[in-house]
């Protein structure tokens, strides 16, 4: 406590609870209005399934809370920082702390011990605790609001290891049943094993695939053997693969956790599916999204520590202004790693180096 005193000033601890006791204020209130939308878009889809009230809480916005108080986190970081600072110059409480010999590196510490706190909290969610929320919410969306979408992955070709590849026609994710599946073995360049199934589906008590009107085909040159059970006979295997390897959904990797998305990443290098850019993106975003708190707190103090005329309003509008462009370059980034080949760790890192120097550049400008 005696280095905190040391450290800490109590214009230090005054500007600490007005910046986070802004962002929680703004934040809460940005939750309760997102809430209300949500649920009155979605009432009729809840009534439907007949789900209780309970059930709505606990299954879909125990979830879904997480996952807003993360997207809006850089936004109201934001607007909470403008606002109090901003109110700040207009009560001109900001030129004597400058004039009393305070630098503006001195007046900028307690800001960035906020920042740091919330980029702590960022950092923890992203890393601990929404890979399970998301799967809560995502799991609850799936099955009872987007319950008309497709949940079939149709055409699906897949590398299990260095020698075996597998097909199927299509998978469905709801009921964990593939039609058409093929398996081929390979040695070096030549096949030695095909393996052909009318139907496989997912035993997730036994963690097995269960073959349907299964036939197998030994190859060794020439020489071919051919073994066939009877009608409807049926073969559990073990196989190096998931059915979540083949999800229609385009949320599945927000769900898996950090030790699940490294193996996923591990094995995608082998299989070469095409998803391996969203698993890097979903990994550098968990890592490095929450700098944001830093560079956005920087840009925040640059704009509204000049006393200007019209108060608040003028800073507060290009604040908003800066941080919807904040989110929709991180939207476009996303899309040209995933879309456009673009490194995933450029396209996680461009909106925070881009608004970093311009941070830098109003600091340079700011009021002394």
């Amino acid at each position: 406590m005696s280095f905190l005193k040391d450290r800490i000033k109590i214009i230090d601890w005054y500007i600490i609870s007005k910046y986070l006791g802004t962002f929680l204020y703004t934040l809460t209130l940005f939750i309760i209005i997102i809430i209300i939308f949500d649920l009155s878009e979605k009432l009729d889809d809840f009534l439907s399934a007949n789900l209780t009230f309970w059930q709505v809480i606990s299954l879909y916005y125990a979830g879904s809370i997480p996952y807003y108080v993360n997207m809006l986190s850089p936004l109201i970081n934001f607007i909470a920082v403008i606002f109090f600072t901003a109110k700040m110059a207009d009560q001109t409480e900001i030129v004597p702390i400058l004039s009393g010999g305070v630098s503006f590196n001195r007046f900028l510490q307690p800001y960035f011990v906020s920042a740091f706190i919330i980029f702590a909290f960022n950092l923890a969610s992203n890393l601990y605790i929404l890979p399970y929320t998301n799967r809560l919410k995502n799991s609850f969306e799936n099955t009872y609001v987007k319950k008309n979408d497709p949940s079939t992955k149709i055409n699906i070709h897949m590398r299990l290891d260095e020698n075996t590849y597998i097909y199927m026609d299509n998978f469905d994710n709801k009921t964990m049943i593939g039609n058409k599946f093929n398996l081929d073995n390979f040695k070096g360049d030549v096949m030695t094993k095909k393996v052909v199934a009318e139907k496989v589906s997912y035993d997730s008590v036994k963690r097995v695939w269960r073959l349907n009107n299964y036939s197998t085909r030994y190859i060794n040159g020439l020489k071919e053997k051919l073994v066939a059970g009877p009608y409807g006979s049926l073969k559990d295997t073990v196989l190096d693969m998931r059915p979540d390897d083949f999800s229609a959904y385009d949320n599945i990797f927000e769900n898996l956790s950090n030790k699940e998305l490294s193996e996923k990443i591990r094995k995608e290098k082998v299989r070469g599916t095409g998803v391996e850019n969203d698993l890097l993106f979903e990994r550098y975003k968990r890592w490095l999204s929450p700098l944001s708190a830093f560079v956005l707190t920087l840009i925040g103090v640059a704009l509204s520590s000049r006393k200007v005329r019209g108060g608040v309003g003028l800073p507060l509008g290009i604040g908003i202004l800066l941080s919807f462009g904040y989110i929709v370059l991180g939207q476009f980034a996303k899309m040209f790693s995933l879309k456009g080949g673009i490194s995933p760790l450029l396209s996680v890192l461009a909106p925070t180096l881009i608004f970093g120097l311009l941070g830098y550049y109003l600091l340079r400008k700011a009021p002394k």
